[in-house]
């Protein structure tokens, strides 16, 4: 359930002076109106911070007198100063390996619910390993990945699953998601994280294993089946009549979507398969598309992947930390994901649904905005039943954070399949 109201905000937002953080906060001063929030922007400059509150004065006026508080990520008392005075933090401040471990700590200890965007599965393992515990103590829900990942596949599935089990009183127990469209540009932020990833493996090559193995955040980690590995090739759909290959985000969502399961008991199943690819066009453009697209994600690992490379990409070639695309462009952009379901309905036969996840605007910058501040205010405001621990969207808040999203303009749509 929603936490009692015992401190002085209902949300402060970490990180604010970054892009994505400040994309937050502008969704936030919007809203206002609407979400009625006692919130504060924090950071470590109180000079970048008063920039930008004076442009979130323009957006609401009442952002004028917002509250601004300081802190360092490396500095635990400061850090406890200020999650003790908030019901949630919401954080942009990645890459998290490197930036969020004391944050998470000091939410644990305080009790305070917590929200993030990180796609860092090597350090989501460490942090479970570290709080899940602690957290369930103290009572704060550490939730993980509210953003583009994972949000549309962990509630897709969740989506799909509630409406089999409301219509036909069982589950389905295999899910297949494919991106159908999506436009938007990569951050600097989600490029940092990527390479932080590579960095932390080769510094500690046994995170190949957590990184690999499709149950790596499970509670307790198992070693998947052949069925459950990540598409890296490129497959012709016949139901879908389209090419597919890998889609770059799947390492990090179909983790967290199998995650979700063991947390809330397996209703889904011990042998749930879940699966992740994008989808291209049919023909021999649609075939070319899916080749480049795989061998450019392949290429580009294998080449940051030499120190030398890597440095020459991230002074020449790669977005800096903090960038991002242009107001009109993240307004352009969109994604578009259809999930497909089956499973056997009790005393029945084999029932086939189809599901729908889109949203307007870049999916990792207008749409990860919406997402996270809407998980934010979902921990703070809503009547959720999850206790304490590292969760996931889907464990923690489920079709309570649909029901937001929904109301805030994402489409969250299921129906059985057409025959």
């Amino acid at each position: 359930m929603s936490k009692p109201s015992k401190t002085e905000f209902d949300v402060i937002v970490w990180g604010a002076t970054g892009f994505t953080g400040r994309l937050v906060a502008e969704y936030l001063a919007r809203t206002q109106d609407k979400h009625g929030a006692r919130w504060a922007l924090a950071g470590r400059d109180r000079g970048k911070l008063e920039q930008i509150r004076g442009s979130l004065v323009g957006l609401n006026a009442a952002c004028a007198e917002l509250p601004l508080l300081l802190a360092d990520a490396k500095d635990a008392a400061s850090l406890d100063a200020m999650v003790s005075r908030t019901r949630v933090i919401v954080t942009t401040v990645g890459p998290y390996a490197r930036h969020g471990s004391e944050l998470v700590a000091a939410c644990v200890r305080n009790g305070t619910d917590y929200c993030d965007l990180t796609g860092e599965v090597q350090w989501m393992r460490k942090m479970i390993d570290a709080h899940h515990a602690g957290a369930r103590e103290s009572g704060a829900r550490i939730v993980h990945t509210c953003g583009f990942d994972s949000i549309p596949s962990d509630l897709g599935v969740l989506m799909l699953q509630e409406f089999m089990r409301e219509h036909h009183a069982s589950h389905c127990d295999r899910i297949r998601l494919f991106v159908t469209k999506m436009r938007g540009g990569i951050s600097g932020g989600t490029v940092a994280s990527a390479l932080q990833v590579m960095e932390d493996v080769r510094a500690d090559p046994s995170l190949r294993r957590v990184l690999s193995n499709p149950h790596g955040l499970d509670p307790e980690p198992r070693r998947g089946r052949p069925e459950e590995r990540d598409q890296m090739g490129v497959h012709y759909s016949k139901e879908l009549g389209r090419w597919t290959g890998p889609f770059f985000m799947a390492p990090v969502n179909t983790r967290v979507v199998r995650r979700s399961n063991a947390l809330l008991g397996h209703p889904w199943g011990q042998d749930f398969l879940y699966s992740e690819a994008a989808s291209f066009s049919r023909g021999p453009k649609g075939l070319l598309t899916a080749l480049s697209m795989a061998g450019g994600v392949g290429a580009f690992f294998v080449a940051a992947s030499v120190p030398a490379v890597r440095r020459q990409l991230e002074k020449h070639v790669l977005p800096a930390p903090g960038t991002g695309p242009s107001a009109e462009d993240r307004e352009r952009g969109c994604f578009d994901i259809l999930l497909l379901g089956e499973g056997k309905a009790q005393g029945g036969g084999r029932v086939k649904l189809e599901g729908r996840v889109a949203a307007q605007g870049d999916p990792g910058y207008a749409a990860t905005a919406r997402m996270l501040a809407e998980s934010a205010l979902c921990l703070a405001f809503d009547s959720i039943a999850s206790e304490g621990g590292v969760l996931t969207p889907a464990s923690s808040m489920g079709m309570k954070l649909v029901e937001r999203l929904r109301r805030a303009g994402m489409t969250f749509e299921v129906k059985p399949a057409s025959a």
